[in-house]
Protein backbone atom coordinates (compact mmCIF):
# COMPACT_ATOMS: atom_id res chain seq x y z
CA UNK A 1 0.00 0.00 0.00
CA UNK A 2 1.45 3.44 -0.92
CA UNK A 3 2.59 5.51 2.05
CA UNK A 4 0.57 8.71 1.54
CA UNK A 5 1.03 11.87 3.55
CA UNK A 6 -2.25 11.24 5.40
CA UNK A 7 -1.23 7.69 6.24
CA UNK A 8 2.20 8.91 7.25
CA UNK A 9 0.67 11.51 9.60
CA UNK A 10 -1.68 9.01 11.19
CA UNK A 11 1.11 6.48 11.69
CA UNK A 12 3.25 9.24 13.20
CA UNK A 13 0.59 10.16 15.74
CA UNK A 14 -0.06 6.50 16.54
CA UNK A 15 3.63 5.75 17.11
CA UNK A 16 4.03 8.81 19.33
CA UNK A 17 0.94 7.87 21.33
CA UNK A 18 2.12 4.30 21.80
CA UNK A 19 5.61 5.45 22.79
CA UNK A 20 4.32 7.99 25.31
CA UNK A 21 1.85 5.50 26.76
CA UNK A 22 4.56 2.86 27.17
CA UNK A 23 6.96 5.33 28.82
CA UNK A 24 4.22 6.60 31.11
CA UNK A 25 3.32 3.03 32.09
CA UNK A 26 6.95 2.22 32.90
CA UNK A 27 7.32 5.40 34.95
CA UNK A 28 4.12 4.80 36.93
CA UNK A 29 5.09 1.16 37.46
CA UNK A 30 8.53 2.11 38.78
CA UNK A 31 7.08 4.67 41.20
CA UNK A 32 4.56 2.11 42.39
CA UNK A 33 7.27 -0.53 42.86
CA UNK A 34 9.41 1.89 44.87
CA UNK A 35 6.46 2.62 47.16
CA UNK A 36 5.65 -1.10 47.43
CA UNK A 37 9.28 -1.80 48.35
CA UNK A 38 9.13 0.83 51.07
CA UNK A 39 5.89 -0.66 52.40
CA UNK A 40 7.41 -4.12 52.42
CA UNK A 41 10.47 -2.80 54.26
CA UNK A 42 8.19 -1.33 56.92
CA UNK A 43 6.33 -4.64 57.17
CA UNK A 44 9.59 -6.55 57.68
CA UNK A 45 10.60 -4.05 60.37
CA UNK A 46 7.19 -4.34 62.09
CA UNK A 47 7.40 -8.16 62.13
CA UNK A 48 10.92 -7.98 63.53
CA UNK A 49 9.78 -5.53 66.23
CA UNK A 50 6.93 -7.87 67.25
CA UNK A 51 9.39 -10.72 67.56
CA UNK A 52 11.88 -8.66 69.57
CA UNK A 53 9.14 -7.38 71.93
CA UNK A 54 7.81 -10.93 72.33
CA UNK A 55 11.28 -12.29 73.11
CA UNK A 56 11.75 -9.53 75.69
CA UNK A 57 8.49 -10.36 77.49
CA UNK A 58 9.31 -14.07 77.55
CA UNK A 59 12.84 -13.36 78.81
CA UNK A 60 11.48 -11.19 81.64
CA UNK A 61 8.96 -13.85 82.66
CA UNK A 62 11.72 -16.48 82.69
CA UNK A 63 13.97 -14.16 84.75
CA UNK A 64 11.18 -13.69 87.29
CA UNK A 65 10.63 -17.46 87.54
CA UNK A 66 14.38 -18.08 87.83
CA UNK A 67 14.70 -15.56 90.69
CA UNK A 68 11.75 -17.15 92.56
CA UNK A 69 13.18 -20.64 92.32
CA UNK A 70 16.66 -19.55 93.38
CA UNK A 71 15.24 -17.81 96.47
CA UNK A 72 13.03 -20.76 97.43
CA UNK A 73 15.93 -23.20 97.10
CA UNK A 74 18.56 -21.14 98.93
CA UNK A 75 16.67 -18.65 101.07
CA UNK A 76 19.18 -16.02 99.88
CA UNK A 77 17.41 -12.78 98.93
CA UNK A 78 20.15 -11.90 96.43
CA UNK A 79 18.57 -14.49 94.11
CA UNK A 80 15.44 -12.28 93.92
CA UNK A 81 17.31 -9.61 91.88
CA UNK A 82 16.19 -11.03 88.45
CA UNK A 83 12.62 -11.35 89.79
CA UNK A 84 12.49 -7.77 91.03
CA UNK A 85 14.02 -6.42 87.78
CA UNK A 86 11.49 -8.39 85.69
CA UNK A 87 8.53 -7.19 87.82
CA UNK A 88 9.72 -3.60 87.35
CA UNK A 89 10.21 -3.94 83.56
CA UNK A 90 7.07 -5.92 82.61
CA UNK A 91 4.63 -2.97 83.02
CA UNK A 92 6.58 -1.26 80.21
CA UNK A 93 7.32 -4.35 78.10
CA UNK A 94 3.72 -5.59 77.80
CA UNK A 95 2.27 -2.26 76.47
CA UNK A 96 5.25 -2.00 74.10
CA UNK A 97 4.39 -5.47 72.73
CA UNK A 98 0.77 -4.36 72.27
CA UNK A 99 1.91 -1.28 70.32
CA UNK A 100 4.16 -3.37 68.04
CA UNK A 101 1.38 -5.90 67.34
CA UNK A 102 -1.08 -3.14 66.42
CA UNK A 103 1.57 -1.44 64.23
CA UNK A 104 2.02 -4.78 62.44
CA UNK A 105 -1.72 -4.94 61.71
CA UNK A 106 -2.67 -7.27 64.57
CA UNK A 107 -5.34 -6.95 67.31
CA UNK A 108 -4.92 -5.91 70.94
CA UNK A 109 -7.09 -8.77 72.27
CA UNK A 110 -4.41 -11.49 72.21
CA UNK A 111 -1.96 -9.18 73.99
CA UNK A 112 -4.56 -8.48 76.70
CA UNK A 113 -5.01 -12.23 77.19
CA UNK A 114 -1.24 -12.56 77.42
CA UNK A 115 -1.15 -9.81 80.07
CA UNK A 116 -3.76 -11.64 82.17
CA UNK A 117 -1.80 -14.91 82.02
CA UNK A 118 1.41 -13.06 82.86
CA UNK A 119 -0.27 -11.42 85.85
CA UNK A 120 -1.49 -14.82 87.13
CA UNK A 121 2.06 -16.11 86.89
CA UNK A 122 3.43 -13.06 88.70
CA UNK A 123 0.75 -13.42 91.41
CA UNK A 124 1.78 -17.05 91.89
CA UNK A 125 5.44 -16.01 92.13
CA UNK A 126 4.68 -13.23 94.61
CA UNK A 127 2.54 -15.60 96.75
CA UNK A 128 5.29 -18.24 97.05
CA UNK A 129 7.93 -15.62 97.81
CA UNK A 130 5.69 -14.14 100.52
CA UNK A 131 5.21 -17.60 102.12
CA UNK A 132 8.98 -18.14 102.13
CA UNK A 133 9.61 -14.74 103.69
CA UNK A 134 7.24 -15.58 106.59
CA UNK A 135 9.21 -18.76 107.18
CA UNK A 136 6.63 -21.10 105.65
CA UNK A 137 9.05 -22.47 103.01
CA UNK A 138 7.37 -25.88 102.80
CA UNK A 139 4.02 -24.28 101.92
CA UNK A 140 5.78 -22.21 99.25
CA UNK A 141 7.40 -25.31 97.72
CA UNK A 142 4.07 -27.11 97.84
CA UNK A 143 2.50 -24.26 95.90
CA UNK A 144 5.25 -24.60 93.27
CA UNK A 145 4.71 -28.37 93.07
CA UNK A 146 0.98 -27.86 92.50
CA UNK A 147 1.70 -27.01 88.83
CA UNK A 148 -0.46 -23.90 88.73
CA UNK A 149 2.55 -21.68 88.06
CA UNK A 150 3.84 -24.04 85.38
CA UNK A 151 0.46 -23.97 83.64
CA UNK A 152 0.41 -20.16 83.71
CA UNK A 153 3.91 -20.06 82.23
CA UNK A 154 2.89 -22.48 79.45
CA UNK A 155 -0.09 -20.22 78.67
CA UNK A 156 2.25 -17.23 78.44
CA UNK A 157 4.57 -19.10 76.07
CA UNK A 158 1.62 -20.24 73.94
CA UNK A 159 0.24 -16.69 73.68
CA UNK A 160 3.66 -15.32 72.68
CA UNK A 161 4.14 -18.07 70.10
CA UNK A 162 0.69 -17.35 68.65
CA UNK A 163 1.51 -13.62 68.36
CA UNK A 164 4.74 -14.40 66.47
CA UNK A 165 2.98 -16.93 64.22
CA UNK A 166 0.25 -14.45 63.26
CA UNK A 167 2.86 -11.74 62.58
CA UNK A 168 4.88 -14.14 60.41
CA UNK A 169 1.71 -15.05 58.52
CA UNK A 170 0.98 -11.40 57.77
CA UNK A 171 4.57 -10.95 56.52
CA UNK A 172 4.26 -14.04 54.32
CA UNK A 173 1.03 -12.68 52.78
CA UNK A 174 2.71 -9.32 52.10
CA UNK A 175 5.74 -11.08 50.64
CA UNK A 176 3.56 -13.09 48.27
CA UNK A 177 1.76 -9.92 47.20
CA UNK A 178 5.09 -8.13 46.54
CA UNK A 179 6.37 -11.09 44.53
CA UNK A 180 3.22 -11.21 42.40
CA UNK A 181 3.37 -7.47 41.85
CA UNK A 182 7.08 -7.62 40.99
CA UNK A 183 6.55 -10.34 38.41
CA UNK A 184 3.63 -8.43 36.90
CA UNK A 185 5.66 -5.23 36.77
CA UNK A 186 8.62 -7.03 35.20
CA UNK A 187 6.39 -8.42 32.48
CA UNK A 188 4.79 -5.01 31.98
CA UNK A 189 8.16 -3.25 31.84
CA UNK A 190 9.47 -5.76 29.31
CA UNK A 191 6.38 -5.23 27.15
CA UNK A 192 6.60 -1.44 27.47
CA UNK A 193 10.29 -1.36 26.57
CA UNK A 194 9.65 -3.66 23.64
CA UNK A 195 6.93 -1.25 22.48
CA UNK A 196 9.25 1.74 22.87
CA UNK A 197 11.99 -0.01 20.91
CA UNK A 198 9.46 -0.94 18.23
CA UNK A 199 8.24 2.69 18.10
CA UNK A 200 11.80 4.02 17.68
CA UNK A 201 12.68 1.42 15.09
CA UNK A 202 9.34 1.85 13.32
CA UNK A 203 9.76 5.63 13.20
CA UNK A 204 13.14 5.30 11.52
CA UNK A 205 11.90 2.59 9.17
CA UNK A 206 8.78 4.50 8.12
CA UNK A 207 10.83 7.68 7.63
CA UNK A 208 13.27 5.69 5.52
CA UNK A 209 10.46 4.16 3.45
CA UNK A 210 8.83 7.52 2.98
CA UNK A 211 12.14 9.08 1.96
CA UNK A 212 12.79 6.30 -0.55
CA UNK A 213 9.31 6.76 -1.99
CA UNK A 214 9.95 10.46 -2.37
CA UNK A 215 13.31 9.79 -3.99
CA UNK A 216 11.69 7.43 -6.50
CA UNK A 217 9.03 10.03 -7.22
CA UNK A 218 11.74 12.66 -7.74
CA UNK A 219 13.61 10.41 -10.18
CA UNK A 220 10.42 9.64 -12.10
CA UNK A 221 9.60 13.34 -12.26
CA UNK A 222 13.06 14.21 -13.56
CA UNK A 223 12.84 11.59 -16.34
CA UNK A 224 9.23 12.31 -17.30
CA UNK A 225 9.57 16.10 -17.28
CA UNK A 226 13.10 16.63 -18.57
CA UNK A 227 13.22 19.98 -20.30
CA UNK A 228 10.13 21.32 -18.53
CA UNK A 229 11.98 23.59 -16.20
CA UNK A 230 8.98 25.14 -14.53
CA UNK A 231 7.34 21.82 -13.67
CA UNK A 232 10.64 20.39 -12.43
CA UNK A 233 11.12 23.39 -10.15
CA UNK A 234 7.57 23.00 -8.82
CA UNK A 235 7.99 19.28 -8.15
CA UNK A 236 11.40 19.87 -6.58
CA UNK A 237 9.88 22.37 -4.16
CA UNK A 238 7.16 19.85 -3.27
CA UNK A 239 9.72 17.14 -2.64
CA UNK A 240 11.81 19.52 -0.53
CA UNK A 241 8.76 20.29 1.61
CA UNK A 242 7.99 16.59 1.99
CA UNK A 243 11.60 15.91 2.94
CA UNK A 244 11.43 18.68 5.53
CA UNK A 245 8.30 17.02 6.89
CA UNK A 246 10.20 13.76 7.24
CA UNK A 247 13.04 15.51 9.03
CA UNK A 248 10.55 17.26 11.31
CA UNK A 249 8.86 13.94 12.08
CA UNK A 250 12.16 12.22 12.91
CA UNK A 251 13.21 15.13 15.10
CA UNK A 252 9.88 15.35 16.95
CA UNK A 253 9.71 11.60 17.60
CA UNK A 254 13.31 11.33 18.84
CA UNK A 255 13.30 14.66 20.74
CA UNK A 256 9.97 14.09 22.50
CA UNK A 257 10.83 10.49 23.41
CA UNK A 258 14.06 11.59 25.08
CA UNK A 259 12.39 13.44 27.99
CA UNK A 260 10.35 10.46 29.27
CA UNK A 261 13.35 8.21 28.61
CA UNK A 262 15.39 10.36 31.00
CA UNK A 263 12.59 9.91 33.56
CA UNK A 264 12.81 6.13 33.18
CA UNK A 265 16.58 6.29 33.77
CA UNK A 266 15.99 8.43 36.86
CA UNK A 267 13.37 6.08 38.27
CA UNK A 268 15.73 3.16 37.62
CA UNK A 269 18.43 4.87 39.70
CA UNK A 270 15.89 5.50 42.49
CA UNK A 271 14.84 1.87 42.35
CA UNK A 272 18.48 0.78 42.70
CA UNK A 273 18.80 2.98 45.82
CA UNK A 274 15.65 1.48 47.34
CA UNK A 275 16.90 -2.00 46.50
CA UNK A 276 20.07 -1.32 48.47
CA UNK A 277 18.02 -0.38 51.53
CA UNK A 278 15.82 -3.44 51.09
CA UNK A 279 18.89 -5.68 50.76
CA UNK A 280 20.20 -4.28 54.06
CA UNK A 281 16.93 -5.11 55.80
CA UNK A 282 16.98 -8.64 54.40
CA UNK A 283 20.58 -9.11 55.61
CA UNK A 284 19.52 -7.91 59.07
CA UNK A 285 16.57 -10.26 59.00
CA UNK A 286 18.85 -13.14 58.00
CA UNK A 287 21.08 -12.46 61.01
CA UNK A 288 18.42 -11.79 63.63
CA UNK A 289 15.45 -13.90 62.53
CA UNK A 290 16.43 -16.28 59.71
CA UNK A 291 13.21 -18.26 60.16
CA UNK A 292 11.24 -15.32 58.76
CA UNK A 293 13.36 -15.10 55.59
CA UNK A 294 11.93 -17.32 52.87
CA UNK A 295 13.92 -18.38 49.75
CA UNK A 296 11.42 -16.47 47.63
CA UNK A 297 12.18 -13.20 49.47
CA UNK A 298 15.92 -13.71 49.16
CA UNK A 299 15.65 -14.57 45.45
CA UNK A 300 13.46 -11.52 44.77
CA UNK A 301 15.91 -9.14 46.49
CA UNK A 302 19.20 -10.65 45.25
CA UNK A 303 18.28 -11.96 41.78
CA UNK A 304 14.90 -11.08 40.28
CA UNK A 305 14.70 -7.33 40.99
CA UNK A 306 18.42 -6.68 40.16
CA UNK A 307 17.94 -8.62 36.92
CA UNK A 308 14.90 -6.50 36.07
CA UNK A 309 16.89 -3.32 36.75
CA UNK A 310 19.75 -4.51 34.50
CA UNK A 311 17.22 -5.29 31.74
CA UNK A 312 15.59 -1.88 32.01
CA UNK A 313 18.95 -0.09 32.02
CA UNK A 314 20.37 -1.95 29.00
CA UNK A 315 17.14 -1.40 27.05
CA UNK A 316 17.00 2.33 27.84
CA UNK A 317 20.69 2.75 26.92
CA UNK A 318 20.10 1.06 23.55
CA UNK A 319 17.05 3.23 22.94
CA UNK A 320 19.09 6.33 23.84
CA UNK A 321 21.68 5.40 21.21
CA UNK A 322 18.95 4.90 18.58
CA UNK A 323 17.34 8.24 19.43
CA UNK A 324 20.74 9.99 19.17
CA UNK A 325 21.28 8.38 15.76
CA UNK A 326 17.90 9.59 14.48
CA UNK A 327 18.62 13.09 15.84
CA UNK A 328 21.97 13.19 14.00
CA UNK A 329 20.32 12.20 10.73
CA UNK A 330 17.56 14.76 11.29
CA UNK A 331 20.00 17.60 11.99
CA UNK A 332 22.15 16.75 8.97
CA UNK A 333 19.09 16.69 6.74
CA UNK A 334 18.10 20.19 7.86
CA UNK A 335 21.57 21.72 7.44
CA UNK A 336 21.99 24.00 4.46
CA UNK A 337 24.71 22.85 2.03
CA UNK A 338 27.56 25.30 1.39
CA UNK A 339 29.35 24.63 -1.92
CA UNK A 340 33.06 25.51 -1.88
CA UNK A 341 36.21 24.37 -3.63
CA UNK A 342 37.59 21.31 -1.86
CA UNK A 343 41.06 19.91 -2.54
CA UNK A 344 40.44 16.20 -2.10
CA UNK A 345 44.09 15.45 -1.28
CA UNK A 346 44.24 18.01 1.54
CA UNK A 347 40.89 16.88 2.95
CA UNK A 348 42.00 13.23 3.02
CA UNK A 349 45.37 14.07 4.60
CA UNK A 350 43.66 15.97 7.41
CA UNK A 351 41.10 13.20 7.89
CA UNK A 352 43.75 10.46 8.03
CA UNK A 353 45.80 12.48 10.51
CA UNK A 354 42.88 12.50 12.95
CA UNK A 355 42.50 8.71 12.51
CA UNK A 356 46.21 7.87 12.85
CA UNK A 357 45.87 6.38 16.33
CA UNK A 358 42.96 4.19 15.22
CA UNK A 359 44.95 3.01 12.18
CA UNK A 360 47.99 2.16 14.30
CA UNK A 361 45.91 0.18 16.79
CA UNK A 362 44.38 -1.84 13.94
CA UNK A 363 47.81 -2.36 12.30
CA UNK A 364 46.47 -0.89 9.05
CA UNK A 365 48.12 1.18 6.34
CA UNK A 366 46.39 3.63 4.01
CA UNK A 367 47.55 4.28 0.46
CA UNK A 368 46.03 7.16 -1.45
CA UNK A 369 46.47 8.20 -5.03
CA UNK A 370 49.24 10.87 -5.17
CA UNK A 371 47.29 13.23 -7.41
CA UNK A 372 43.63 13.74 -6.58
CA UNK A 373 41.14 16.07 -8.29
CA UNK A 374 39.39 19.02 -6.68
CA UNK A 375 35.64 19.56 -6.68
CA UNK A 376 33.10 22.15 -5.64
CA UNK A 377 30.87 20.62 -2.96
CA UNK A 378 29.89 20.79 0.70
CA UNK A 379 33.09 20.17 2.66
CA UNK A 380 31.42 18.84 5.84
CA UNK A 381 29.21 16.37 3.95
CA UNK A 382 32.14 15.05 1.90
CA UNK A 383 34.28 14.74 5.04
CA UNK A 384 31.51 12.72 6.74
CA UNK A 385 31.12 10.43 3.72
CA UNK A 386 34.84 9.62 3.51
CA UNK A 387 35.24 9.46 7.30
CA UNK A 388 32.46 6.86 7.61
CA UNK A 389 33.85 4.74 4.76
CA UNK A 390 37.42 4.75 6.12
CA UNK A 391 36.19 4.10 9.66
CA UNK A 392 34.17 1.09 8.45
CA UNK A 393 37.17 -0.21 6.51
CA UNK A 394 39.33 -0.06 9.67
CA UNK A 395 36.67 -1.65 11.90
CA UNK A 396 36.06 -4.63 9.63
CA UNK A 397 39.62 -5.58 8.67
CA UNK A 398 40.59 -9.24 8.77
CA UNK A 399 42.91 -9.85 11.79
CA UNK A 400 44.46 -12.82 9.92
CA UNK A 401 46.42 -10.46 7.60
CA UNK A 402 47.82 -6.90 7.68
CA UNK A 403 45.15 -4.34 6.89
CA UNK A 404 45.48 -2.32 3.71
CA UNK A 405 43.16 0.51 2.64
CA UNK A 406 43.45 2.17 -0.78
CA UNK A 407 41.84 5.49 -1.77
CA UNK A 408 41.65 6.64 -5.40
CA UNK A 409 39.68 9.29 -7.28
CA UNK A 410 39.15 10.16 -10.95
CA UNK A 411 37.24 12.79 -12.90
CA UNK A 412 34.80 11.42 -15.51
CA UNK A 413 33.21 14.27 -17.41
CA UNK A 414 31.16 16.36 -14.99
CA UNK A 415 31.45 13.86 -12.18
CA UNK A 416 34.09 12.67 -9.71
CA UNK A 417 34.43 8.98 -8.78
CA UNK A 418 36.04 8.34 -5.37
CA UNK A 419 36.84 4.75 -4.39
CA UNK A 420 37.71 3.39 -0.93
CA UNK A 421 38.91 -0.24 -1.06
CA UNK A 422 40.11 -2.59 1.70
CA UNK A 423 41.28 -6.18 2.14
CA UNK A 424 38.99 -6.85 5.12
CA UNK A 425 36.30 -9.42 5.83
CA UNK A 426 34.11 -8.57 2.88
CA UNK A 427 30.31 -8.55 2.71
CA UNK A 428 28.02 -11.34 1.55
CA UNK A 429 26.41 -10.48 -1.83
CA UNK A 430 22.97 -10.96 -0.30
CA UNK A 431 23.68 -8.05 2.05
CA UNK A 432 25.03 -5.55 -0.49
CA UNK A 433 21.74 -3.68 -0.58
CA UNK A 434 20.71 -4.01 3.06
CA UNK A 435 23.94 -2.52 4.50
CA UNK A 436 22.78 0.86 3.15
CA UNK A 437 19.45 0.58 4.95
CA UNK A 438 18.80 2.26 8.29
CA UNK A 439 19.55 0.06 11.36
CA UNK A 440 20.73 -2.85 9.15
CA UNK A 441 24.12 -4.56 9.50
CA UNK A 442 25.86 -7.54 7.91
CA UNK A 443 27.98 -10.41 9.18
CA UNK A 444 28.92 -11.15 12.77
CA UNK A 445 28.16 -8.29 15.13
CA UNK A 446 31.42 -7.97 17.08
CA UNK A 447 31.87 -4.22 16.52
CA UNK A 448 30.01 -1.34 18.10
CA UNK A 449 27.42 0.37 15.93
CA UNK A 450 23.71 0.82 15.31
CA UNK A 451 23.56 0.36 11.52
CA UNK A 452 23.59 4.12 10.83
CA UNK A 453 26.92 4.85 9.08
CA UNK A 454 26.34 3.55 5.54
CA UNK A 455 22.73 4.74 5.50
CA UNK A 456 24.09 8.19 6.42
CA UNK A 457 26.72 7.94 3.66
CA UNK A 458 24.12 7.15 1.00
CA UNK A 459 21.77 9.91 2.24
CA UNK A 460 24.61 12.48 2.10
CA UNK A 461 25.78 11.31 -1.32
CA UNK A 462 22.28 11.60 -2.74
CA UNK A 463 21.83 15.01 -1.19
CA UNK A 464 25.03 16.11 -2.93
CA UNK A 465 23.53 14.88 -6.20
CA UNK A 466 25.50 11.64 -6.33
CA UNK A 467 25.32 7.96 -5.43
CA UNK A 468 27.31 5.29 -3.62
CA UNK A 469 27.75 1.64 -4.65
CA UNK A 470 29.45 -1.46 -3.28
CA UNK A 471 31.46 -4.36 -4.67
CA UNK A 472 32.58 -6.98 -2.16
CA UNK A 473 33.61 -10.63 -1.84
CA UNK A 474 33.59 -12.38 1.55
CA UNK A 475 37.12 -13.04 2.77
CA UNK A 476 38.73 -10.75 0.18
CA UNK A 477 37.60 -7.22 0.96
CA UNK A 478 35.19 -4.46 -0.07
CA UNK A 479 35.21 -1.61 -2.56
CA UNK A 480 32.93 1.43 -2.06
CA UNK A 481 32.54 3.83 -4.97
CA UNK A 482 31.12 7.34 -4.42
CA UNK A 483 30.08 9.27 -7.53
CA UNK A 484 29.55 13.02 -7.03
CA UNK A 485 29.04 15.98 -9.34
CA UNK A 486 32.25 17.96 -9.83
CA UNK A 487 30.27 21.14 -9.15
CA UNK A 488 27.42 21.00 -6.63
CA UNK A 489 24.26 22.67 -7.85
CA UNK A 490 22.84 25.20 -5.34
CA UNK A 491 19.85 24.00 -3.32
CA UNK A 492 16.48 25.69 -3.82
CA UNK A 493 15.73 28.25 -1.13
CA UNK A 494 13.76 26.75 1.75
CA UNK A 495 12.33 28.31 4.85
CA UNK A 496 14.10 27.50 8.09
CA UNK A 497 11.97 25.79 10.72
CA UNK A 498 12.67 25.51 14.43
CA UNK A 499 11.90 22.02 15.67
CA UNK A 500 13.17 22.45 19.21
Amino acid sequence: MPLTRTTFGRVTLLLMAVGFAALLAVGVGLVWLVESSRGFSQAVTATQNVRLASVRVLSLMQDAETGQRGYLLTGDRSYLAPYEAAVAALPEALPDLARQVIADGGLAGPVEALARNAQRKLDELAHTIALAETGNREAALAAVRSGLGQASMQDVRAELAALETRSAGRLAARTAAVERSGRALLAGAALALALMFAVTFGAGLISHRYLRALERAEAATRVANEGLEARVAERTASLAAANAEIQRFAYIVSHDLRAPLVNVMGFTAELETSLGELRGLVERLQQEAPALLTPAIQAAVTEEVPEAIRFIRSSTERMDRLINAILRLSREGRRALKPERVELAALLDALLATMQHQLEEAGATVERQPSLPALVTDRLALEQILGNLIDNAVKYLDPARPGRITITAERRGTRIEIEVADNGRGIDPRDHARVFELFRRSGRQDQKGEGIGLAHVRALARRLGGEVSLQSTPGQGSRFRVILPAILAPEPAASEENYA
